[in-house]
C-alpha cells in the first residue's frame, strides 16, 4: 500500500471594484484577467509504477484543509466555491470551472464526455457569510459533496485540480483560502496481460487530450 501526497498552496485575493486580483498565491492563476475562477493544478506521477507494468488500483482517497476560507470586510452572503479534482485525464480551465456547476455528470453543456470512471475522487464545496456570524471573518460551509470512482489506472498521471470561485458581488475586499493536502491511498499490483493491455489502451486513449505540464 502506497500513500500518495500533493499539496496546492494558500491563495490570497483581493476585490477592488469588480476586479479580482491575485495578491498571494503560488501556482495559481485566473482564468480570465480580472475575473473571478482562480485554477491550481499539480499530479502524481505514476510512471514508475507503469514502468513496472502495474496497475494502480485505489483503496481511497481525501482532502485535507488546515480551516475554512476568512474575508476582510466581508459582509451576509458573500460567497466562495472550492471544487478539489483528481482525474484520470487532463483537463481544460473551461472544464475545471463548469465542474463547479455540473460536476463531472454528462450533462448538456457539461464535460462532454463519460467522466465518472475518469473522476478518481472529487470534492465540491460551497461556503457563505451569514448574518450570525458575519463578525467573525469565516466563511461557513453550506454544503459539501464528493464524486469519483476510484477506478484502477495504468496511465502515467493523476491529474490535481484546485478551482475556486469568488462570488461576484462580495462584499469582502480581501479573500483568503487556505492550502489544501491531496491524498490517495493505492496499491500497485500485475494483472492479467491481456487486462493490462486493455487498460494501458484506454489510458493511452484518454491522455490524447489537453496537457499542460
Amino acid at each position: 500500500m502506497k500513500t500518495l501526497t500533493k499539496e496546492h498552496n494558500t491563495l490570497n485575493v483581493d476585490k477592488v471594484g469588480a476586479v479580482f486580483t491575485i495578491s498571494e498565491g503560488s501556482n495559481w492563476r485566473q482564468t480570465t484577467p480580472g475575473g473571478n475562477f482562480f485554477v491550481s493544478d499539480n499530479y502524481f506521477d505514476l510512471a514508475g509504477m507503469s514502468i513496472e507494468d502495474k496497475t494502480l488500483f485505489f483503496e481511497g482517497a481525501a482532502v485535507q484543509e488546515v480551516q475554512n476560507p476568512v474575508a476582510v470586510a466581508g459582509a451576509a452572503g458573500d460567497l466562495i466555491q472550492v471544487a478539489d479534482i483528481m482525474s484520470a485525464i487532463p483537463l481544460s480551465d473551461d472544464q475545471v470551472t463548469t465542474f463547479l456547476t455540473l460536476g463531472n455528470t454528462s450533462s448538456p453543456g457539461g464535460f462532454g464526455f463519460g467522466t465518472f470512471e475518469q473522476t478518481v475522487y472529487a470534492r465540491h464545496r460551497v461556503y457563505a457569510i451569514d448574518v450570525d456570524f458575519a463578525g467573525s471573518n469565516y466563511f461557513n460551509l453550506l454544503s459539501s459533496n464528493q464524486l469519483g470512482s476510484l477506478s484502477p489506472t495504468a496511465a502515467d498521471r493523476v491529474y490535481c485540480y484546485r478551482v475556486v470561485q469568488m462570488g461576484a458581488n462580495n462584499t469582502a475586499t480581501t479573500m483568503l483560502v487556505y492550502p489544501a493536502r491531496y491524498i490517495l491511498r493505492a496499491m500497485a499490483k500485475e494483472e492479467a496481460d491481456y487486462q493490462y493491455i486493455m487498460r494501458l489502451k484506454r489510458s493511452y486513449d484518454l491522455q490524447q487530450r489537453f496537457d499542460r505540464d
